[in-house]
């Protein structure tokens, strides 16, 4: 027991190695250098928060993009958005025209729609049809406006990845001589490290 407690005063003694005043205070985005110097690394994982960016996106559209500060994408997220919600108004006004006009004939007791010349069979196809088109494009816009999240999401994911300067993708004519196929031309996609 004597020597437990002489082995604990002893460590508590004894003192573990002083960093130098230089690299006392390293963040984790910082690179030791052999002499003893820090040099600070930016990144971009900091400004980019992908939550955020998700968070913008999912209450305006479009609002990921910019805090990603891909401005570009902002004109495509909307016209898009604007585009099919304006394809479901239609096929809704549309259905609406329709089962109005099924209502009246259903209602003078007559076999054809005065305003339109269309039996009663003829409306409710075109009524269904007009919802299940409704239907379709209300799915679809819900698809597009998830995908502008997972844009932004990914976006701001990928802003702390470095590209190569050197990477060059070219497209070049292609000639292809085989034994067994002969000679085939095409195109060809090149990429360059």
């Amino acid at each position: 027991m004597k020597i437990l407690v002489g082995l604990l005063l002893i460590s508590s003694l004894s003192f573990s190695q002083d960093n130098p005043p230089d690299t006392a205070k390293v963040s984790s985005d910082s690179v030791f250098i052999r002499k003893g110097k820090v040099i600070s690394i930016e990144t971009y994982s900091k400004r980019f928060n992908p939550r955020k960016a998700l968070l913008y996106s999912a209450i305006l559209p479009g609002l990921g993009q910019i805090y990603n500060k891909k401005y570009w994408k902002v004109p495509l997220v909307y016209g898009g958005l604007i585009g099919l919600i304006s394809v479901v108004d239609f096929y809704n006004k549309a259905g609406i025209k329709y089962r109005n006009d099924l209502f009246d004939l259903l209602n003078n007791g007559g076999t054809v729609s005065p305003a339109l010349g269309l039996s009663e069979a003829q409306l409710r196809t075109i009524i269904d049809s007009a919802r299940r088109q409704r239907d379709y494009f209300l799915i679809i816009t819900g698809f597009f406006y998830v995908l502008q999240l997972i844009d932004a999401h990914v976006d701001a994911h990928l802003k702390e990845f470095d590209l190569n300067p050197k990477l060059k993708v070219k497209i070049e004519p292609m000639m292809d001589s085989n034994y067994y196929t002969g000679t085939s031309t095409g195109i060809a996609i090149k990429l360059r490290f």
